[in-house]
């Protein structure tokens, strides 16, 4: 890989920030310094449509004073700039509210190795030439051109991004590691005008040589907007509903978000009354591991310098824990599960990286001829999702199903339920794909309310 930055200025710069921040009057201080640069192409009717290229360098700065915090944010690096960032922050900080929870981490809580070596964040090549990307765009545009009954790709778009962070913290922490991250995606239509539909295919990986080819991609795009030609609304009723693998990461996601330390810190979660109680069905986990090599949202350490580690939040359907970082965790009495997450000009907040659902045994095919009558979900749009009560609403499209087989395409319908009882009826197929961040199969609900004509 070629160096986004130095990441001894990185370094530097961060550890510069923090001797700022003490200097202003700052009990405790971490810091960030992120530099990154991408390129990216779009292609359109087999010309090219937008090339852009961004790069820069940006450094936060979080600090503590009193039981107070502020979190502050520049593209200036020079000596000068830093010191006037730590004193504004400073006087920020002193006009917050206190809470007693907030603080860095104990010197040994803090993550022995302070860099990504093992984990493949980052690939050891060059940048690629922008002409580079822009033959993978055109090569995935014209696989969906090819494609009869295709009549226009709305974008095919290439791109590459580089990114490397350091972070440093008054506690004594320090250490920073790189990322890099190729897509490709395509966007293709069929008929015109009220009988138009679209659909896209898009993939994205750490590493070029994972990618899908760009005809794979081009071709998937096609054959999904194919498929949702002549859509219309399924009927009114009680039905089965079957999230594809394209969708089913958001079903999971509600639940990661209602064990999230946040919401059960506030009481604001419909499973805050639920640790140690089933969530999901027997025999279905829900793990976490943010130490997968080559995974996009891996990671050696959280926000806070905690090193990050493998852990179950759900065990053969029963909630383990809550995810927490240092500040969440001491308000609930608790460890933290290292999994903070911040940005340049915000205070750490715990999140998820790396979670793997328990798959099925049976294919999705199996799940479809199940169902009997039904709906399969392949999008959705819109959400009002209750994060106190679990009540759930969200507009979605996709396939109806009658007699076990797909009878028509789904172009507008609202489906409903409440997520507790909609996640203890989940069937899992064995179909889900690798290098998400969420990884879950395509999932069965049972007894869900649709509404469509």
């Amino acid at each position: 890989m070629t160096d986004a930055a130095d990441p001894l200025r990185l370094q530097r710069l961060s550890e510069a920030l923090i001797d700022a921040a003490r200097r202003a009057g700052a009990d405790q201080a971490d810091a960030l310094a992120v530099d990154g640069r991408s390129v990216s192409i779009d292609m359109r009717a087999r010309a090219l449509e937008q090339a852009e290229r961004a790069e820069g360098l940006e450094i936060g700065l979080r600090v503590l004073v009193g039981g107070r915090q502020a979190a502050v944010s520049s593209s200036d690096h020079r000596d000068a700039a830093i010191v006037e960032m730590a004193a504004r922050a400073v006087a920020m900080a002193r006009e917050a509210p206190v809470d007693d929870h907030l603080g860095l981490a104990d010197p040994g809580q803090l993550a022995r190795h302070r860099d990504a070596a093992g984990l493949e964040l980052a690939e050891d090549a060059p940048e690629p030439e922008p002409q580079h990307l822009q033959d993978l765009a055109q090569r995935a545009e014209a696989a969906a051109l090819d494609v009869a009954g295709i009549s226009q790709v709305e974008a095919a778009n290439a791109s590459y991004s580089q990114r490397r962070m350091w972070l440093a913290a008054s506690n004594g922490f320090s250490g920073g590691y790189a990322r890099t991250g190729h897509s490709l995606s395509v966007v293709a239509i069929t008929g015109e005008g009220l009988r138009m539909e679209r659909d896209y295919a898009g993939e994205s990986r750490t590493f070029a040589a994972d990618l899908p080819t760009p005809e794979e991609i081009g071709a998937l795009a096609a054959e999904r907007t194919l498929a949702r030609a002549g859509g219309r609304k399924p009927p009114t009723g009680a039905y089965p509903i079957l999230y594809d693998r394209r969708v089913s990461a958001s079903l999971i996601g509600h639940l990661l978000s209602a064990v999230n330390g946040s919401s059960i810190a506030r009481g604001a979660s419909w499973l805050r009354r639920d640790l140690g109680q089933p969530v999901l069905p027997a025999g279905m986990d829900l793990a976490e591991d943010p130490l997968r090599p080559r995974y996009p949202s891996s990671r050696p350490f959280d926000a806070e310098g905690l090193p990050t580690r493998a852990r179950m939040i759900v065990a053969d359907g029963v909630l383990q824990g809550w995810t927490l970082d240092l500040a969440t965790a001491r308000k609930l009495g608790m460890d933290s599960t290292a999994s903070a997450a911040r940005g340049l000009a915000s205070s750490p907040s715990p999140s998820h990286s790396n979670v793997i659902l328990t798959p099925g045994r049976v294919s999705r095919q199996d799940l479809i001829e199940r169902m009997g009558t039904g709906l399969i979900v392949t999008s959705m749009l819109g959400a009002s999702v209750n994060g106190t009560t679990g009540d759930y609403s969200r507009g979605a499209a996709g396939f109806w199903v009658q007699d076990g087989r797909i009878a028509w395409p789904v172009n507008e319908c609202t489906i409903a339920g409440n997520l507790r009882d909609m996640l203890m009826t989940l069937e899992a197929a064995d179909d889900a794909l690798p290098w998400r961040g969420t990884e879950v199969p395509s999932l069965l609900v049972q007894g869900m309310t649709v509404a469509g004509g």
